[in-house]
């Protein structure tokens, strides 16, 4: 079923034409409402075995320029588990859970690596001790005790001393854009409200669809 009734995101997402006027508008009561990192999400990918995985990360931009579709950016290390994931098989799924709010969002799509410069402003941007940390973590490998790890740290600290350090060629972002937005928002005795949006390809309309709860 795809519906036609336009009306603002913010009185009845249920009638939204588009997914990310509603993500907006949610967003920013997540944002205003939340106390601690409105901006956590579930990141599951899958390994080269078909299992699942699932761990917290943090959105760093949703963005819609010229270059490429509007998509959800986070970064991380490109040989810990989940990099080595998102590079063998490019597709992940998202979820955003707001319990203040009673308020879920699910997304699926395809993952990309961002362009070098996005990832150096980001990197740029980020306190110094975190920069370091990206040198000094082996992320996802076997650590033998928390000394080692300070060392690292020390030891990149001493290799770069002063305020510039360049990003590690391992660390960088990924942007999934998504063929499929769901919206879940709790009502009483679980007559939840359950909304979905989907698309072929990105360069597609969107199609909705209500769900039973």
């Amino acid at each position: 079923m795809t519906d036609s009734v336009s009306t603002s995101p913010g009185e009845d997402f249920t009638a939204a034409i588009d997914p990310f006027d509603v993500f907006d508008a949610w967003f920013a009561e997540a944002n205003a409402s939340e106390i601690n990192d409105p901006n956590a999400m579930t990141l599951a990918t899958a390994d080269a075995t078909g299992a699942p995985n699932a761990r917290m990360v943090l959105l760093k931009g949703l963005d819609g320029i010229t270059a490429h579709p509007r998509g959800f950016v986070f970064f991380t290390n490109t040989a810990s588990a989940k990099g080595c994931e998102l590079i063998a098989n490019p597709k992940a799924a998202l979820l955003f859970h707001w319990k203040s709010l009673r308020r879920q969002i699910r997304l699926r799509g395809g993952v990309a690596i961002v362009a070098p410069t996005e990832a150096d402003a980001y990197y740029a941007s980020r306190p110094r001790l975190s920069r370091i940390g990206a040198w000094a973590s082996l992320q996802s490998q076997p650590l033998t005790s928390r000394d080692e790890l300070e060392s690292a740290v020390a030891r990149f600290e001493a290799a770069y001393p002063g305020p510039d350090i360049p990003r590690p060629s391992h660390w960088t972002g990924f942007r999934l854009v998504p063929l499929e937005i769901e919206f879940w928002h709790d009502r009483p005795f679980r007559l939840h409200d359950r909304v979905v949006f989907r698309r072929g390809r990105a360069d597609e309309l969107w199609t909705r669809t209500r769900l039973y709860p």
